[in-house]
Formats: structure tokens, sequence, C-alpha cells
């Protein structure tokens, strides 16, 4: 399986890129600046402007899943979506937000009272972009929400999955970049989630 990681130099991208090598996995690692990306097994830095189209379907062509780990505030998902399209690629697996899960009925995280204003406009971008997900007719999408609170820590493998709604453990509502990985990469290998979105979470 060939892979192609957007975003491949950031928090949660590294994350990901670290399982994804550790799997043994065949990584294009996409950046703006290829020099920040981790030197690891199976990975090749590639240089990648997420604003420029067609350059960057190019540079998904020949790949079977693309992942995209960039801020919904930095990036257009209009042109991430054609891109993946015009690849070619089988799957389109997305980093989301927290923002648009659900804490009651039809009440999403993002407008709750508490919610705080500085990440106001990446949640609501984020339930954009999931919006057009959904509304896509071809492409084969999975769009994965880490819990509210999405933090370095350690790697533990132990978490729950869920669906549409924020999950909540003994701890508030939290997941490690780490673990946050290791169910991103687990849908990749074994998916279980076509145009669907889940969560992961303690």
């Amino acid at each position: 399986m060939h892979i192609a990681l957007i975003g491949a130099s950031g928090n949660v991208g590294s994350r990901i890129l670290k399982e994804l090598s550790g799997r043994g996995l065949a990584v294009t690692a996409i950046a703006r600046d290829p020099a920040r990306i981790a030197s690891l097994p199976h990975v090749a830095a590639k240089a990648g402007d997420v604003f420029d189209g067609p350059a960057l379907a190019a540079l998904l062509k020949g790949h079977d899943v693309v992942v995209s780990a960039v801020h919904f505030s930095a990036s257009d998902p209009r042109v991430l979506i054609d891109a993946v399209k015009a690849s070619g690629a089988k799957r389109y697996v997305v980093v989301g937000g927290a923002g648009s899960l659900e804490v009651a009925p039809g009440v999403a995280l993002v407008s709750t009272p508490d919610f705080p204003e500085a990440y106001k406009a990446e949640a609501l971008a984020g339930a954009r972009f999931l919006e057009l997900l959904r509304a896509e007719q071809d492409l084969d999408w999975t769009f994965l929400s880490p819990s509210a609170v999405l933090e370095p820590g350690q790697r533990t493998g132990r978490f729950r999955l869920g669906g549409d709604q924020l999950l909540v453990g003994e701890n508030g509502s939290r997941i490690s970049m780490e673990d946050y990985a290791i169910a991103l990469v687990d849908e990749i290998e074994r998916p279980a989630h076509s145009r669907r979105r889940f969560t992961v979470g303690y």
C-alpha cells in the first residue's frame, strides 16, 4: 500500500508519519518545507502546496490512500478534495476536528457556550469540510474526529471509538496525538468507516 500524507511535518501529521513508518508502510510525506519532515524508514519527503491543486494532484498520483493532516483554516477543502479525486487515489482519510461532534442530539460542540473563541474559526471550517465530504458522490472518504483535547502524550493503544457523538471519559474528553495516530492508521489498514465520520477518545 502506498500512502501520501499531506501535512507530514505538523504536530498530528508527524505522529501519523511515525506510526505509518513503524508499520512498514510506504509513505510520500508532503509539507511546504520538506526539510521539517522527520527522516524515517519507508518515507520519501516531498514539497507541496495545499493551494496548488494541479501540482498537488500530480504529487498524489499513484497512491492508494491520501491522508490530510492540515489545518482547515489554512487550506481550501475544495482544492484538497478535487486534487485527491484528480489523482485517482482510492481513499481519502482526513484528520478531523472535535467541534462538529454532537454533545446532545442536534447540538454540536462548537455551538456550546463554553467553546473557546480562539478555536471557533478552525472548528467551523472543519464542520464545513465534513459537509463537503458528505456531499461527495464518488470519493471514498473517512473523517476521524479527535476528542475535545488532542495533545502530545503517550502511545498506549488503549482508547474507545465512537460515531458522531463526543466521547467523554473519567478525565474529560481527550486523546493523545500518539493514540489518535494509531486509530487513524488502523483505519487505513483495516477500513471500517467508509464514507463516514468517527471519533476516538479515552
